[in-house]
């Protein structure tokens, strides 16, 4: 296959731990990585790219302290002939962090950035410059299109563990040097405490770095923002977000398993004093935001969205769905009318917009949940339904009847090269989806991929909806619930686009990046 070469990122990488030397795992569990003040701002949580295009990007950095945050881009590692970009003042409002967004970027290249902070009152202190890279998005289709998706992140109480490694999954997604990492949803467990200590099935013991905001439930803006800086606790994690840019999404652990709008927690949970969905989402969309470079959700800004599309070249664009936001409330899904549906109308008619926009060769729909599993809630001691499938297998209901009309524009639109990518469920497989096996038949065949978790407990295969015909070709899991990350069942996908023939390959890989299944799909072609 035609992909374009891609130089070694790695050793302009040496001195992107430099300022963060300080936050590498330690050895005794229950003790978080801790640095004490210098004379001279530091970055000790990394560098992380965001939403990249052929002419743009957003860097992410946070201080340890008030600083001007300051961003230089090169051509090349010795930063010969640097471009510098000014970015916002980092304070307490947003946590110090920021992003600063930079533009006019050539196409199909790779950018060298360093980012440096400055004291507010003094420019000339500089701390340490924290160094990354990314590739922006090709102008052409030769150079084609490589990248990875997953989702799930330290969940069920499996956190970094040093004996582990931490997150070694991110060591072999960086290995392939993707152009970008999409991550499905669930990037943190708001609503999952993490402890020192667990036991595992054979009677050893999995410890974990601990940290005081993840030791209860996520209520308050301090706790949820403390819930993503323990991932960044992971120098696994923090070398990736140097190498290879991300497009991030958001599901229910941001906030609270299987949350809706409008839900009021149970006076019998007695982990939440705060008992409004609303407030504890308004807080964790805030530092959401605050802690990923997302260009639709402005560092520290209350409004904003999630949903977008981001356009990587002629090969690809893709569309992230957010299905939290918008939605109704869990039910039995069992409605003859649902206008609402897990998307919202706005969402849906800017879906069908730009789709039907989009010149795009392929169309890849970044869904934080399936469409044909059945994903139950019963967080309120009900048979309600999470997702989008209700289980039954004939005509649409609930939820399902904004999915028909959704595949119905797609074909009556004739639009092409759509194939939906998902997580959330913790195991991986893929689905086909065929009229010809359906209840609902107004819609042409097309694919779903699952992957996940990174680092979270891993479960078996969801039950399949036959409403609109899904066939598993593949699937891997495990028969029991919540097995660690020490027991296997982690994943993650890749999608390689072919630049001179277009064709596209799914590989669905596990922690080591093994892969166990492929799939080759053929650009414009219907009923594959």
């Amino acid at each position: 296959m035609s992909h374009r070469p891609f130089p070694g990122r790695r050793s302009v990488l040496r001195g992107s731990l430099v300022a963060s030397a300080a936050l590498a795992l330690p050895g005794a569990v229950g003790a978080a990585p801790a640095f004490a003040l210098s004379g001279r701002p530091e970055a000790g949580w990394g560098v992380q790219t965001g939403d990249v295009t052929a002419h743009s990007g957003l860097v992410w950095v946070r201080s340890d302290r008030p600083a001007r945050m300051i961003v230089e881009t090169s051509a090349t590692e010795s930063f010969r002939n640097a471009h510098r970009w000014y970015g916002p003042l980092l304070g307490a409002g947003t946590d110090f962090t920021g992003t600063t967004r930079l533009h006019g970027l050539p196409a199909g290249e790779q950018i060298h950035y360093r980012v440096l902070l400055a004291d507010p009152d003094d420019p000339r202190r500089t701390g340490e410059p924290v160094t990354g890279t990314f590739r922006t998005a090709p102008a052409g289709r030769r150079d084609g299109v490589r990248f990875l998706w997953s989702g799930d992140l330290a969940g069920q109480g499996w956190g970094i563990n040093p004996d582990f490694g931490g997150f070694t999954i991110y060591n072999a997604m960086a290995a392939l040097d993707p152009d970008f990492f999409l991550c499905s949803g669930d990037n943190i467990y708001a609503d999952g405490p993490i402890s020192a200590t667990a036991a595992l099935p054979d009677g050893s013991v999995w410890r974990n770095v601990t940290t005081e905001e993840k030791s209860k439930v996520a209520e308050t803006l301090a706790e949820f923002r403390g819930n993503f800086r323990y991932n960044l606790l992971d120098e696994n994690l923090r070398r990736f977000n140097a190498q290879v840019p991300s497009i991030i999404q958001w599901d229910d652990h941001e906030v609270r398993n299987n949350w809706y709008p409008g839900e009021v927690i149970a006076s019998t949970d007695t982990r939440y004093t705060e008992k409004s969905v609303d407030v504890l989402a308004a807080r964790a969309r805030r530092a959401f935001g605050e802690y990923f470079p997302v260009s639709t959700l402005p560092t520290g800004a209350r409004e904003g969205r999630v949903y977008r599309v981001l356009r990587q070249g002629p090969l690809l664009d893709v569309f992230v769905l957010d299905m939290r936001t918008y939605r109704n409330a869990n039910s039995a899904g069992d409605q003859t009318a649902d206008p609402q549906g897990i998307l919202g109308r706005e969402q849906l008619e800017w879906l069908k917009r730009e789709l039907s926009r989009s010149r795009a060769v392929w169309k890849v729909i970044a869904s934080d949940m399936p469409l044909g599993l059945v994903v139950p809630d019963t967080t309120e001691g009900k048979a309600n339904i999470e997702a989008v499938a209700q289980g039954d297998p004939g005509a649409p209901l609930g939820r399902e009847l904004q999915i028909a009309e959704l595949l119905r524009h797609i074909k009556h639109r004739r639009i092409t090269g759509t194939m939906w990518l998902t997580a959330d469920v913790h195991h991986t497989s893929a689905q086909h989806y065929q009229p010809s096996r359906a209840a609902f038949t107004d819609f042409e065949p097309f694919w779903e991929f699952v992957s996940g978790p990174l680092n979270a407990g891993a479960f078996p295969a969801s039950t399949l909806d036959n409403t609109f015909g899904p066939e598993r070709v593949f699937v891997k899991a495990p028969t029991a619930s919540n097995v660690s990350p020490a027991g296997g069942y982690q994943f993650f996908g890749e999608v390689d686009i072919d630049g001179d023939s277009g064709e596209l390959t799914v590989r669905l890989r596990e922690q080591d990046g093994t892969v166990l299944f492929t799939q080759t799909l053929q650009p414009g072609r219907v009923g594959q």
